[in-house]
């Protein structure tokens, strides 16, 4: 009688126990992969942060880890100052506990990680904040210093609470894109995330996760898997740079260690692309994005991919037709550039990819364009450059010709360059009939000083490079100059006999009648 009511009593479990379940890393990890395959982790491990129960504790796969936690099933994950503070209570420090606890303890502060609280009221759940961010110090911590390979259920935790934290709806919209004379970006304030002080500790925690060596890659990818990486690419819409820039190394850490993601990812990267461009042109994170890939086309292999090519000319070079394009202009010319000395024969695309998207009216952004076609100029080989010479000179002889003083005096500085001056000089029987024209005129007759200076003294470099060519294109434009002036000529003659016809017709109200031969003589005017 007294054997069957002290085994109805519950057993309070040995601490040997614990130490398996905490460990994991070989008595549990059979049952960990049985249990990852059998749970549905495409829909259910990311779980959203506003959603209702608190996906840790409701998990099957805690195995006993949240035994102490003070948190109860079923509470929301993002508290709205329901839960009363004696609820939730800061657990002991690592140092407190002996090594064969640590894992353990490890697991329920990843627990306690996964209330998401909110910061839009600063005043709501001030100790509990704070709890949360102090614990999320010690996760930091703890990780950076831990020895031996995160088992299964660990990573499954680790990948769940991030999730948690980081995946939620940007509240902020996104930044309206404006016309690039109408603002400054150094002035235009970004917004910062009110939830920051907690969103800052669990990049960094996460960040060490996925650089650490004791992160097996083989194991992670089951969490960190493509799903996880979409999530991750929506967060770079964010407001808040700090976020941005977090992601950045995040994103870049995670294409260097898991190899069967790069593919996925530069798929991933070039929808949102796509998406920018030709659809929304509404993104705050593309020059976070391009920095990523300056770096990921560095370490292509030799010869490029058709795949590299296709996104240089679909992705890269149709970037330039956002008016937005100053917000990541840095980025993209560095990426172009990394493409153009890859694979020298990609300058004629490139080149010619920017003629396309060339500005007419926007005189800031042919300033940028200029700039960029130096740096391409400069890693094109003399027989790329012949091929697209034409309409190249064709658009830099309109810029020379310019009004606006910057956009003339930019396209003047490419003399400055000694790789460009050499390839214009040694196709200038070709490039100096196009430019002559624009260059004669600036010389003459531009407004501004300095340009007049600067032009001159690229009159002088084709004059003593080559006197002939330059005395034959300048009785060319003589020429064709005095042309222009016997046209206006007889032009001004028409409209003043003309003239002359209306007044002795204005009188009587007569209707004026235009000989043919007149209107022959209209229309050749």
């Amino acid at each position: 009688m007294i054997k069957q009511i002290l085994n109805r009593l519950p057993r309070k479990p040995s601490k040997s126990a614990e130490n398996r379940e905490g460990a994991g890393t070989s008595t549990s990890s059979n049952n960990a992969s049985t249990i990852s395959r059998n749970s549905d982790l495409a829909s259910n491990r990311y779980g959203n942060s506003s959603v209702a129960t608190h996906p840790v504790l409701n998990s099957n796969t805690n195995l006993g880890l949240n035994h102490g936690n003070k948190i109860p099933q079923g509470v929301n994950s993002k508290l709205n100052g329901n839960l009363t503070a004696s609820l939730y209570e800061a657990l002991p420090s690592f140092k407190d506990v002996p090594n064969s606890e640590k894992q353990n303890l490890f697991v329920r502060k990843l627990n306690l990680c996964c209330i998401v609280f909110d910061f839009t009221d600063p005043t709501k759940n001030l100790k509990e904040k704070d709890i949360k961010r102090q614990t999320l110090v010690d996760l930091v911590d703890y990780i950076s210093s831990s020895s031996g390979k995160f088992s299964e259920i660990i990573m499954q935790e680790i990948v769940k609470m991030v999730s948690i934290n980081l995946f939620r709806t940007l509240t902020s919209p996104p930044r309206e894109n404006k016309a690039l004379e109408s603002f400054d970006l150094e002035e235009e304030e970004p917004s910062m995330d009110p939830a920051w002080p907690h969103l800052q500790v669990v990049y960094e925690f996460f960040l060490r996760f996925v650089s650490s060596t004791e992160t097996d890659t083989k194991l992670a990818k089951r969490y960190i898997d493509h799903s996880f990486v979409l999530r991750l690419l929506d967060l770079f819409d964010s407001e808040d740079p700090r976020e941005r820039e977090y992601l950045k190394t995040v994103l870049h850490r995670i294409y260097g260690k898991f190899m069967v993601h790069r593919p996925f990812i530069r798929k991933a990267i070039n929808n949102i692309f796509y998406n920018f461009i030709f659809e929304t042109e509404k993104h705050n994170g593309i020059a976070e994005l391009l920095e990523i890939l300056g770096s990921i086309i560095n370490g292509f292999a030799l010869p490029l991919k058709e795949e590299h090519k296709l996104f240089l000319v679909r992705a890269l070079i149709p970037l330039h037709r956002p008016k937005c394009i100053p917000m990541y202009h840095q980025q993209l010319s560095y990426c172009i550039t990394q493409f153009v000395e890859k694979d020298c024969k990609l300058a004629d695309t490139v080149i010619r990819g920017l003629l396309k998207y060339w500005p007419i009216t926007n005189s800031s952004k042919e300033v940028m364009f200029l700039g960029e076609l130096e740096e391409v100029l400069e890693a094109t080989q003399p027989a790329e450059f012949q091929r697209c010479m034409v309409p190249l000179f064709r658009q830099i002889g309109r810029c020379l010709s310019s009004s606006h003083f910057q956009v003339a005096e930019r396209a003047l500085f490419l003399w400055n360059n000694d790789h460009i001056e050499n390839l214009i000089k040694q196709n200038r029987k070709v490039i100096l009939p196009i430019i002559f024209p624009a260059l004669e005129k600036s010389a003459r007759n531009h407004w501004n000083q300095a340009v007049q200076s600067l032009t001159l003294n690229v009159r002088k470099i084709f004059s003593d490079t080559d006197p002939e060519l330059f005395e034959e294109c300048l009785l060319k434009y003589q020429e064709n100059e005095a042309q222009e002036k016997d046209i206006k000529s007889k032009r001004e003659a028409t409209w003043k006999c003309l003239e002359e016809i209306a007044a002795m017709k204005a009188a009587s109200n007569e209707p004026v009648l235009v000989s043919p031969k007149l209107a022959t003589r209209l229309q050749s005017g």
